[in-house]
């Protein structure tokens, strides 16, 4: 007969959260444009939230998403080390990511120096540990449940890359006929006794609400996002009171997870209005409950159950169980992709670094403070360049390591960098009857952006401080689905 089936898992599953709110006056400065330093407050707090997912019997995943922009890569190792060295599951299944927020400030040991940056170490201290003790409430939280999934839609992502013809020049915004993803994936995480132990919403969408003008700490769209959701799944898990009681004293937490965002960013950002943060993110929240409220029982699918004589002749449809998909295979594979041909050098960065710190001196000398401001962005941008080549393995590719785990009848992407969406669409267009979840900015931020091999050669931001050569994108897909396609 008829049916439809709706992805889902079932396994040991567990949940833990934790506040990773930084001290007010740490260094925050994040945007090119800023002319703060110091953050000056908090917006809403940062949180790290752990996932303990595995089969019933075997080695788990544990998944641990940030409330971070970036971290550098000898962070995330550490962090990784520790979380191994406390509970029972390989290094290679441990998978720290972040939310990608723009608000959090940027906590690199490297930004010691500037003013804010002496709280830095300490606090990065303070995040290891607390990373370590979520993975270890998050193993012990774990029991019994399924994980079932489905589809949303919400139109706060948008395509970025504008053109902006009276400049005659690409810049990074709201692009009004830009191809875009409004996909929307959900899972929620049900145990035996109906009890919800958490939720995931997986989207693509820059946390970049929140800009220059900003000066408080803050997840972005992120936290209002989360309290929708979480408020929501909370107070109605089943109770003793009965399943329509609402429960003050109980929480599900709500695991965010950046999908490929590369070119996608809200339809109004780079504001320094909180408000307008936590608009967008009240908008994707009530997009993930819709979804959520659409799921049907675990271990069911939604069948025809034949025609019942009325007024007219119905064609009735009810839940029925099914047998569940108990299938965890999970695998790490390298993909070598090679460095563009024009990639810059050190030496060169370092030479136009000095060269913008001169002109933002000479400019400053002049009082000419509109000048400073935007020399003083590119010095950013060639602090940030050089980062990013001094972290490069050597040699004429990157070997870029992705996680791909299948549980159940659900395809799971784990990928560093921030790729175009083009990666994910491609992948769930071709696997249409599996929940595809595309994680990105997983256990490093390099190699930076991947980009569509089209968007090369157009000064388009992304392109132009790519590392890898034009093409790379795509190579990654086809190697990606080869893959899936032997789970």
């Amino acid at each position: 007969m008829p049916h439809i089936d709706t992805p889902q898992m079932r396994g040991r599953i567990g949940f833990a959260r934790a506040d990773i709110t930084p001290p007010v006056g740490i260094y925050h400065r994040l945007w090119g444009a800023a002319t703060h330093e110091r953050s000056t407050g908090v917006h809403r707090p940062l949180l790290a939230t752990a996932m303990w997912l595995g089969p019933l019997e075997g080695d788990a995943q544990l998944i641990l998403d940030l409330d971070q922009c970036l971290l550098d890569a000898d962070e995330i190792a550490k962090i990784r080390r520790r979380i191994h060295e406390a509970v029972p599951t390989g290094l290679a299944n441990v998978l720290l990511t972040v939310s990608h927020t723009h608000a959090s400030g940027w906590m690199s040991r490297s930004r010691e120096p500037f003013p804010g940056g002496e709280l830095i170490p300490e606090y990065l201290k303070r995040v290891t540990n607390v990373c370590v003790d979520l993975a270890v409430k998050a193993a012990e939280n774990a029991r019994p449940a399924s994980l079932v999934f489905g589809t949303g839609r919400c139109s706060l992502a948008a395509q970025r890359d504008f053109f902006d013809a009276e400049t005659n020049q690409f810049v990074c915004g709201f692009t009004p006929e830009g191809p875009t993803d409004d996909t929307v994936l959900v899972g929620k995480a049900i145990a035996d006794d109906g009890t919800v132990l958490g939720t995931i919403v997986n989207y693509a969408c820059h946390p970049t609400t929140l800009a220059w003008e900003n000066t408080l700490i803050s997840p972005d769209y992120i936290g209002a996002m989360r309290d929708v959701v979480e408020t929501h799944s909370s107070r109605h898990t089943p109770c003793a009171e009965g399943p329509h009681a609402e429960r003050a004293d109980y929480f599900a937490p709500c695991l965010f997870l950046q999908g490929a965002s590369g070119d996608l960013g809200p339809r109004e950002g780079f504001v320094g209005s909180v408000e307008v943060a936590d608009r967008n993110g009240r908008q994707l929240g009530f997009a993930a409950l819709s979804a959520l409220e659409s799921l049907p029982p675990p271990g069911t699918r939604f069948a025809y159950a034949g025609p019942v004589v009325s007024g007219a002749t119905i064609g009735t449809w009810k839940h029925e169980s099914t047998n569940a998909d108990t299938t965890w295979l999970w695998r790490t594979i390298t993909v070598d992709l090679p460095y563009r041909a024009d990639l810059p050098t050190i030496e060169g960065t370092k030479a136009d670094l000095a060269k913008w710190k001169e002109n933002e001196e000479a400019a400053r000398m002049l009082n000419d403070l509109d000048l400073a401001r935007d020399c003083r962005a590119h010095v950013e941008r060639m602090t940030r360049q050089l980062a990013r080549l001094n972290a490069l393995p050597p040699g004429p590719t990157f070997p870029l390591s992705v996680i791909i785990g299948r549980s159940g009848t659900t395809f799971w992407i784990f990928v560093p960098g921030e790729l175009y969406h083009l990666f994910q669409t491609t992948l769930r267009l071709r696997f249409t009857d599996r929940a595809v979840i595309v994680v990105t900015l997983t256990n490093d931020w390099q190699p930076g952006y991947l980009p569509t091999e089209s968007s090369y050669g157009k000064g388009i931001y992304q392109e132009t401080i790519a590392m890898l050569a034009a093409g790379s994108l795509e190579r990654l897909i086809e190697r990606v689905a080869n893959e899936l396609n032997t789970m």
